[in-house]
C-alpha cells in the first residue's frame, strides 16, 4: 500500500500504525528507530510539511533543514522524495541544484520571490548530507528533518550543529533511522528517554511494520542473521554490533562527575592535529587505584601556545601529572608543546592494537570510571568498531579510524598509565626532550 494517494485533487496520507505514532506526538525530539524499508524516508517529508504550516512567518525568513546521512543517500533517495512531495504532490517547493535548497512559495501570494539562487526567498528547505554539514552554520531553522541519524557520517557534533541552528527557535526535530551503532544516538537520546525526559518520544517499530514489507523476506533474515544484526536493522532495537573494540565497557563505569581533589595523580592524553586536537584527563583515586576519566576537549585552528594555555588552566593546582601522546612520528608537535610549557611523552607502545589492548586492560580489570558529561568520549566508545568481512565476522581494519580523535586521546592516556607511570624522572624526561629538539632542529 501506498503512503499516500491522490483523489479528486485531496492529497490522503496512509499511516501505518508506527508512523501514526510518530505524526501524534507533541514532542520537540521525535526519534524514529525502525526496521530497514518500514517507511522513514517517504514519511519524513510530510512530517516537515506540516511543520512549516505550524510555524513559519508569514513575512518570510523562513529556513528548515533536512539532512541525510551521506551524499549517495541524498542523491538516490532522499532528495528524489523532497522533491515529490514539494514540487510534484504539494506543488509549493522548487529546487535550486546550485545551492542545493528547495524554495518554498509564499502561501498568500502563491509565487516564489527568488529569481536567483542567492535571492532573498519566502522559505528555504536547506538540504544536506551529515557529511557535508558545512551550510548548516548559517542558517536559524524552525525545524529539521534527519534522515538515517544512526548511520557513522552522523556524529555527536553534527547532531550538535544543528541543535544550535534551532536553538532561537526551539524547533522540533524528526529523525528516523535504522540502527548501525551505540554512539550518540544511544547515549543522548534513547537513555535519557529512558530516564523519562519530557522532551524526547522514541518509537520503535520493525520492518514489517510497513504493509509492503514482505514477511517472508523478515522471517528469512531472522532465521539468517546474526542475532544483534537482525535486531537493529529489521526490529528498530539496539544490541551489541559484532566488531565494537570496547565491548567489555559498560554503563556501569560511568560515574556523576565530582571535583577531583589536587594531590590525585593525573595523565592526559593528547591527539594532535590542526583541526581536531583532543585530549583526554584521567586521574587516579588512591584509596581504589582506578582511574577516572573527567575532562576532555576536541579543538581546532588554534595555536600551540593556546593550546597549552587551556590545558594548563584544566590542570590549575594540581602538581603530580604526566602527559603523553602523538604519534611516534610526531615529534615536532611534542616539541612545540614543551616550548610553549608543557612537556609531552612519546607514546612508550607506538602500535594501535597495542594501545587499545591498553585501554581494554583497564576496562576488564575494573580500573576505569567515565565521567556522565564526557559526551564525546561515551559516543565514540560505543562507535569505534572493525569492519566486517562478508561473513559478518570482525576483520583488523577499523571503520572510519580518523575519526575518533578523543579515543586516540584515551589510547595514549592509557599506554602512558599502564606502562609508564603517572610520572617519570625529570632528568630523563629533560635528556629525552633535548634530544629530541636536537633531532627535529638537525
Amino acid at each position: 500500500m501506498s503512503l499516500w494517494t491522490i483523489k479528486n485533487d485531496i492529497l490522503d496520507l496512509h499511516h501505518h500504525q508506527g508512523q501514526w505514532q510518530a505524526w501524534q506526538s507533541q514532542k520537540r525530539f521525535v526519534f524514529i528507530l525502525a526496521g530497514t524499508q518500514s517507511g522513514k524516508t517517504s514519511w519524513l517529508p510530510f512530517w516537515l510539511y506540516r511543520e512549516i504550516e505550524r510555524t513559519a512567518s508569514p513575512d518570510g525568513n523562513n529556513d528548515y533543514i533536512a539532512a541525510t546521512a551521506n551524499y549517495d543517500l541524498f542523491k538516490l533517495k532522499f532528495l528524489p522524495e523532497m522533491r515529490t512531495v514539494f514540487e510534484r504532490l504539494l506543488g509549493v517547493g522548487r529546487y535550486w541544484s546550485s545551492e542545493r535548497i528547495i524554495e518554498l512559495k509564499d502561501p498568500k501570494t502563491q509565487k516564489f520571490w527568488a529569481t536567483r539562487a542567492d535571492d532573498p526567498m519566502w522559505g528555504r528547505i536547506i538540504l544536506r548530507s551529515a557529511e557535508s554539514p558545512g551550510g548548516l552554520e548559517s542558517a536559524t531553522a524552525r525545524a529539521a528533518i534527519l534522515d538515517e541519524a544512526g548511520q557513522d557520517s552522523y556524529t555527536l557534533e553534527t547532531w550538535e550543529a544543528i541543535l544550535r541552528r534551532l536553538s532561537i527557535n526551539q524547533g522540533r526535530v524528526c529523525a528516523a533511522t535504522t540502527l548501525y551503532n551505540l554512539g550518540w544516538l544511544k547515549t543522548e537520546v534513547y537513555d535519557i528517554w529512558q530516564e523519562c525526559n519530557s522532551d524526547i518520544d522514541i518509537i520503535q517499530f520493525p520492518s514489517i511494520a510497513n504493509p509492503a514489507f514482505p514477511k517472508a523476506e523478515f522471517e528469512r533474515a531472522r532465521d539468517t542473521m546474526q542475532d544483534w544484526r537482525f535486531s537493529m536493522f529489521y526490529l528498530g532495537k539496539f544490541a551489541q554490533p559484532a566488531g565494537l573494540i570496547y565491548q567489555d565497557f559498560s554503563p556501569m563505569m560511568l560515574v556523576d562527575p565530582f571535583p577531583i581533589p589536587n594531590d590525585w595523580p593525573r595523565t592526559i592524553g593528547v591527539d594532535f592535529g590542526g583541526a581536531n586536537t583532543a585530549t583526554i584527563h584521567l586521574a587516579e583515586n588512591p584509596n581504589d587505584e582506578r582511574w577516572y576519566a573527567y575532562k576532555e576537549t576536541l579543538e581546532g585552528n588554534i595555536p600551540t601556545v593556546e593550546h597549552v594555555a587551556r590545558q594548563l588552566e584544566k590542570i590549575g593546582k594540581a602538581t603530580d601529572y604526566t602527559i603523553a601522546g602523538g604519534a611516534p612520528s610526531e615529534t615536532q608537535q611534542r616539541s612545540d608543546w614543551s616550548r610553549a610549557g608543557l612537556f609531552v611523552n612519546a607514546p612508550i607502545v607506538t602500535d594501535v592494537e597495542g594501545g587499545i589492548d591498553r585501554v581494554t586492560e583497564l576496562i576488564k580489570k575494573d580500573k576505569l570510571r567515565v565521567f556522565r558529561d564526557l559526551r564525546g568520549l561515551r559516543d565514540e566508545l560505543g562507535s569505534y568498531r572493525r569492519k566486517l568481512d562478508t561473513a559478518g565476522h570482525p576483520t583488523d581494519e577499523i571503520v572510519d579510524k580518523r575519526k575518533f580523535h578523543r579515543l586516540d586521546a584515551f589510547r595514549y592516556a592509557a599506554i602512558q598509565v599502564v606502562d609508564g607511570g603517572t610520572s617519570l624522572s625529570w632528568l630523563k624526561a629533560l635528556d629525552r626532550q633535548v634530544k629530541e629538539m636536537r633531532n627535529v632542529d638537525n
